[in-house]
């Protein structure tokens, strides 16, 4: 444990991975005793499986029957640490990926960021594409916007309307929504519905955003500060292939991640020059059309999608109100986290071989099934190792 907890000192770690690393050392400290009882048998070469590993044995390791009273928030902060690393490691990958690597991560994520409910979710935001905000049903309207209601029937909406950037929090901007939906559709006129964004397009857009919220009256006093994050959510329904959407929690992470200075909830040019302008210099980003059907949805979402970059737990999937819904309705009783999947712990081979048996894995990669092993024994995941042989071979 000794060696796995110093390790880092010796990787070339970004500002903010080795901010994350000095801050997760203050609270090891108060766990000391407890981790070095914990049986170590990888010993990671790279921050992000480092975050991943020590975060395993924070979860599954640590024997919480020994801890004391007040190492209970040590822990839980040095676990929330080490999952925001993961997020800025794959993010900070994200910035130099091409497009199979993307493409890869995405299809390895899919599962625990219900990427089949998002998709669905996408697809029907598409078919309202022909609607305006003020003509659609209450229902739509909110799903564009991303709040749900009781309302929303798990037979129309698969899917929760709230994955990407939940906005139920916004409470004036879901008031205007309602009373003022045919100036928000005004404001996202200057969107494009397809073909190339510019930044008189953006600006357009922000300033008619903006005077909504000037106009609102509280308390006979006008003048509401415009929010950007329930903004963001609004541009990624009307073109996921440009904008990222955001929340006040997404903010910071991704920041950090994309190596930028963070800006606030209320810094509009900020988002687009730093954060959308960032997304559109990466190699995956200016990929053309692909054929293949999964990846042309990927592709036609490439911007949105960058939330499957963010650390979640694995029961996040499992939370979804499309679910809660469904399974109320059907008197189905939840399960509890512990049951909801059968994990079977399979050996390094048979990892390498479950991961190199999915359909379309290059032949290239199968001929490097002994160093791709070889490579996991030493520390990093499966997915971490085909997205490197990937982009070194192909």
């Amino acid at each position: 444990m000794r060696k796995l907890l110093s390790s880092p000192a010796n990787m070339a770690l970004s500002d903010a991975e080795n901010s994350i690393y000095q801050k997760s050392l203050t609270y090891i400290a108060d766990l000391s005793l407890n981790l070095m009882a914990v049986k170590v048998s990888n010993h990671p070469e790279d921050f992000l499986a480092w975050c991943t590993e020590l975060l395993s044995l924070c979860r599954q390791g640590i024997n919480r029957d020994l801890l004391e009273a007040d190492q209970f928030k040590p822990l839980e902060k040095l676990e929330a640490l080490l999952a925001n690393g993961i997020s800025v490691s794959q993010l900070k990958m994200l910035r130099i990926a091409p497009w199979p690597i993307f493409v890869s991560f995405i299809e390895n994520q899919a599962e625990n960021h219900a990427l089949k409910e998002r998709l669905s979710l996408l697809d029907y935001i598409r078919t309202l594409s022909s609607c305006s905000l003020d003509s659609m049903s209450d229902n739509d309207r909110l799903a564009f916007a991303g709040k749900h209601t009781n309302y929303h029937d798990y037979t129309v909406y698969d899917f929760d309307v709230e994955w990407f950037a939940s906005t139920k929090g916004a409470k004036v901007f879901h008031t205007l929504l309602s009373e003022k939906s045919a100036e928000f559709e005004h404001a996202l006129s200057y969107i494009p519905i397809s073909g190339e964004v510019n930044p008189e397009h953006y600006r357009n857009f922000s300033r008619a955003y903006k005077q909504i919220f000037a106009n609102y009256k509280v308390n006979k006093t006008s003048g509401e500060k415009a929010p950007l994050a329930p903004a963001t959510r609004l541009l990624a329904m009307r073109r996921p292939d440009h904008f990222v959407a955001l929340t006040n929690a997404k903010l910071e992470v991704l920041c950090q991640g994309l190596g930028l200075i963070k800006f606030n909830n209320f810094d509009f040019e900020s988002y687009w020059q730093e954060l959308i302008g960032t997304i559109r210099s990466c190699a995956w980003w200016h990929q053309e059309q692909p054929a293949n059907d999964l990846e042309h949805k990927i592709w036609q979402a490439r911007a949105i999608l960058v939330d499957l970059f963010l650390f979640v737990d694995e029961d996040v999937a499992f939370n979804s109100n499309f679910l809660r819904l469904r399974d109320k309705a059907l008197n189905k009783p939840r399960a509890s986290n512990s049951s909801r999947r059968t994990k079977v712990k399979l050996t390094v081979a048979e990892q390498v071989d479950q991961a190199l048996a999915v359909e379309g894995t290059p032949e290239f990669l199968k001929g490097k099934r002994e160093s791709i092993i070889s490579s996991v024994k030493q520390g990093k995941s499966v997915e971490q190792v085909l997205m490197l042989m990937r982009a070194i071979f192909s």
